[in-house]
């Protein structure tokens, strides 16, 4: 069930749809706030979003694993030569996962706890080693190449996140494939490490509906 809160800073309407995403994007004054028993709380302020054609947006739906969902939340990173997206998504079951889009490829990821990862290589990097690209290891069986190491920073957010995404936060991330469509995704900083796991999948496959218009591009037959 939706939680309708005062934005603290503004009075608008913010809306919490998940008891799991305690954390919200004022939609009028881009201020960053947190849930708690005790009510929502302003715990900074958010950058804009840089423009960019990106036919996902916020309210989009589609399907993953005979799931229906909702794009409701999305970061913006960067590092030195480009950005990405990874957009926050709402299963009609209450899960949530990432759909990482980078360069035209989207992965589907989602959040698998870093204690029970066994791979040694995997974890002396989640205790700060730096990756090496092309350094292989078996992860779950499978084998897993690490396709780049790099410094990020979080540029923007919007909607609903698990995490209170600071404009300005920094991050080593880690990106790992797998030679059948297995990808894989580490993120440290100076406090915690998170570990994502999933597949590349095609726009196609997720069947969406609420895709963003983007003048001179034709809306695909499947997203009609």
């Amino acid at each position: 069930m939706s939680l309708h809160l005062p934005c603290p800073n503004c009075g608008a309407d913010v809306v919490f749809r998940s008891p799991a995403l305690p954390n919200r994007v004022c939609d009028y004054c881009r201020s960053m706030l947190v849930r708690s028993d005790a009510g929502v709380a302003k715990v900074g302020e958010v950058a804009a979003l840089p423009f960019d054609v990106s036919p996902v947006q916020i309210g989009m739906r589609g399907r993953a694993d005979d799931n229906g969902f909702e794009v409701i939340g999305r970061v913006r990173w960067a590092w030195t030569d480009g950005a990405w997206n990874e957009w926050l998504l709402l299963f009609d079951d209450g899960a949530n996962a990432w759909l990482g889009e980078a360069m035209g490829q989207f992965m589907l990821l989602r959040e698998q706890p870093i204690g029970k990862v066994r791979t040694r290589a995997l974890r002396e990097i989640a205790n700060g080693k730096d990756a090496r690209p092309g350094t292989e290891f078996q992860l779950d069986q499978e084998k897993m190449v690490v396709a780049d190491a790099r410094e990020v920073v979080c540029v923007a957010a919007e909607g609903e996140l698990p995490f209170t995404a600071r404009s300005g936060w920094r991050l080593y991330s880690v990106d790992l494939r797998g030679r059948h469509g297995q990808c894989a995704t580490l993120q440290r900083d100076d406090q915690e490490v998170t570990f994502y796991k999933g597949r590349y999948v095609t726009l196609a496959e997720l069947a969406p509906r609420g895709l963003r218009a983007i003048e001179g591009w034709t809306l695909p037959s499947y997203a009609a």
